[in-house]
């Protein structure tokens, strides 16, 4: 594991853009093209906004996302597939090499984990929640599947975030289920690249890196076994297990 702490959110952005943008360089030119899973949510403006002003062949990359809510419509202000579609893929110079939505339907999920499972992903933009969830994984997290993509249900503090950020008027409109990617198929990702920002994720921060054992109470713990993690965060994410 290694932690990256940048001065604020916008500065955190523009690194591991930077970042990313290098790395997805060097797969196309090892080995034609390269698949990215991306997070959304308001921690991963920035990056995301930093990302389509990098220079990268996305003619070459495969896109995927993590997570949606059931029952939510693409045309919905919280929907993740229009957060993408709007704030990524719309913003970039030319068409990716595709596009994989996560849908909340039997038929969509079956779909999505065949177009995922053809080849492996090399980077993973995961996000941490308040939480401490990854992808919509609340603890505790399901560790043991092997599935691709599960419907899970959203517990209040994750409700709260999303209410919180400004997706939804009242937390009684949040969803109650999300389809997400499962903490296994993360961890399937060759390189893992957190960005969190902002003092409300302090104290995920500090549980996921203060936790002794990796423990589906605290999801993002998962991550720390990954051969190839990076965890970005500004110095008021950091605030509770940095000193400045």
């Amino acid at each position: 594991m290694e932690i990256r702490i940048c001065k604020d959110r916008v500065a955190l952005g523009a690194s591991a853009a930077r970042y990313v943008a290098e790395r997805l360089n060097r797969l196309i030119a090892e080995k034609g093209h390269a698949r990215i899973v991306l997070s959304t949510g308001a921690s991963q403006f920035d990056t995301l906004d930093s990302l389509t002003r990098e220079n990268v062949d996305w003619s070459c990359v495969d896109m995927f996302h993590l997570d949606e809510y059931v029952g939510l419509p693409i045309t919905h202000g919280a929907s993740f597939r229009k957060y993408l579609q709007e704030r990524f893929v719309d913003k970039l110079p030319c068409a990716l090499r595709s596009v994989n939505y996560v849908e909340g339907t039997a038929e969509g999920i079956a779909a999505l984990t065949a177009k995922l499972r053809e080849d492996v992903i090399d980077i993973g933009l995961i996000g941490i929640g308040e939480n401490t969830h990854i992808a919509f994984n609340d603890p505790p997290a399901d560790f043991t599947t092997r599935e691709a993509y599960i419907i899970v249900n959203l517990d209040e503090k994750c409700k709260a975030q999303q209410m919180g950020e400004g997706w939804f008027a009242t937390i009684d409109d949040v969803p109650k289920q999300a389809v997400s990617m499962t903490p296994w198929q993360i961890m399937q990702c060759r390189e893992i690249v957190s960005c969190v920002p902002y003092a409300v994720k302090a104290d995920a921060i500090e549980k996921t890196l203060t936790a002794r054992e990796t423990t589906p109470m605290v999801p993002a713990t998962l991550l720390k076994e990954h051969p190839n993690f990076i965890l970005y965060a500004d110095m008021d994410s950091a605030a509770k297990v940095i000193r400045f």
